[in-house]
């Protein structure tokens, strides 16, 4: 499953810059700053995503998230642009609910992440997308990801429930495996070119929109 968007066109002049700075001097040298909140129930594999994608690992012994965590990676796009990722993964327990705003205040990128397994985390997924709708940032990215995609044969959530929801709420859709490693950077490198479209209003062909 691709990386598809059925995000509103933007004006970039109205993109906050509390949320994405250029820290670069012009157009010939981009240094973006992301801030990315990754949200979800407990146990879907927010945290695994993560490692996965800033240190090319997968514990499946990991210890459950406590409060947030902070790990930072940095990609470079085909224009010499690079985007430094500053990520908060957010713990997915009901305690710890009323301080996910303390994180995803400020962010331009809300991934929102489920088990392809668990239809109550698709649920709670769903609970997260309406929590940021309110209080988010208006202008914030969301991704909806079905993680643990290598689990396909125990699949409880279809694909398409996915997709639909995805384009009802203006959300881009993939699927992942944080064990395989399966559309981890796909994911990553997604949100960064739709920013850097939306800041610099550039054209760069790695994502596309679907229909609504």
């Amino acid at each position: 499953m691709g990386c598809s968007s059925s995000l509103p066109d933007r004006d970039p002049k109205q993109l906050g810059r509390a949320n994405l700075e250029n820290s670069g001097g012009g157009h010939d040298a981009k240094n973006l700053r992301v801030k990315l909140v990754l949200l979800g129930d407990s146990g879907v594999g927010k945290s695994c995503i993560v490692l996965r994608f800033v240190r090319g690992q997968f514990d499946p012994t990991s210890k459950v998230t406590v409060g947030a965590s902070f790990l930072s990676q940095t990609i470079a796009l085909q224009d010499s642009t690079t985007v430094k990722f500053e990520i908060w993964d957010t713990a997915g327990q009901e305690r710890y609910a009323s301080l996910a705003p303390l994180y995803y205040r400020g962010a331009a990128v809300a991934v929102v992440v489920y088990d392809i397994t668990s239809p109550e985390s698709f649920n709670k997924a769903q609970y997260w997308v309406k929590e940021l709708q309110k209080h988010g940032s208006s202008d914030i990215v969301m991704a909806l990801v079905g993680n643990k995609a290598d689990l396909n044969e125990q699949r409880k959530v279809p694909v398409q429930d996915g997709i639909d929801y995805a384009e009802k709420n203006g959300m881009f859709f993939i699927e992942t495996s944080a064990k395989t490693a399966d559309n981890i950077n796909e994911l990553f490198e997604c949100h960064a070119i739709s920013d850097v479209v939306s800041v610099l209003g550039h054209s760069l062909p790695c994502y596309q929109k679907t229909s609504p």
